[in-house]
């Protein structure tokens, strides 16, 4: 079963966890070569977020891919006139879940809730979001079904609008629950280093 494959992979990668600023971070390394950081809220045990990388096929490192939470702001050192940046009032999306819920948040969408429609596409195995005035257009998939094989239920999906920000939310299956939950006891038997006693190689 995909569920049970997905989760002896996360128990026999190489783990290593340090605790910093208030989150448990921990650094996966499964037998493929492919790298998966995970941040926790060492109080609460949500998950913050999920990020991936891998080699390519000349052993260089990739970048890091966010699956789970926003990316850092690139820095600008100097912005002169003809410096050519992304419009700040542009959609942002990112992911950003709970407890029971895999949630989206998409910022800088201003037009009333009835304007939006979000549904399922089981045959591409992944959500839409559209605009009846054609503003907005966004397919995403749900890495986590994906790798346990779990089918995409839209009964599961609803979203509500505030702010400017869309927030789509699709409730988590069984599956998925009792995957977090074995992963939690793990990580909470696991002995974390405090800052700087160990690389987690998560920069």
């Amino acid at each position: 079963m995909a569920v049970q494959h997905w989760l002896e992979n996360l128990r026999a990668a190489k783990k290593t966890c340090i605790l910093q600023d208030g989150r448990r971070k921990v650094h996966y390394l499964f037998s493929d070569g492919k790298e998966m950081v995970e941040e926790y809220d060492h109080k609460t045990h949500e998950l913050l977020v999920r990020k991936w990388r891998q080699k390519s096929a000349l052993g260089a490192y990739g970048q890091w891919q966010i699956e789970v939470g926003e990316a850092p702001s690139p820095i600008v050192v100097a912005v002169q006139p003809d410096f050519l940046k992304e419009d700040s009032s542009n959609p942002v999306f990112m992911r950003k879940d709970t407890k029971t819920n895999f949630q989206w948040r998409i910022r800088n969408l201003p037009y009333p809730k009835e304007v939006y429609s979000v549904s399922v596409d089981k045959a591409e195995r992944c959500c839409i979001v559209r605009t009846t005035n054609k503003k907005y257009y966004k397919k995403f998939s749900i890495p986590d079904l994906d790798r346990c094989q779990i089918e995409l239920d839209g009964n599961a999906l609803s979203f509500a609008h505030a702010n400017n920000t869309l927030i789509i939310t699709y409730q988590k299956p069984k599956e998925i629950l009792a995957v977090e939950e074995e992963l939690q006891k793990e990580l909470k038997s696991m002995k974390s280093s405090n800052d700087g006693d160990v690389d987690c190689k998560t920069q």
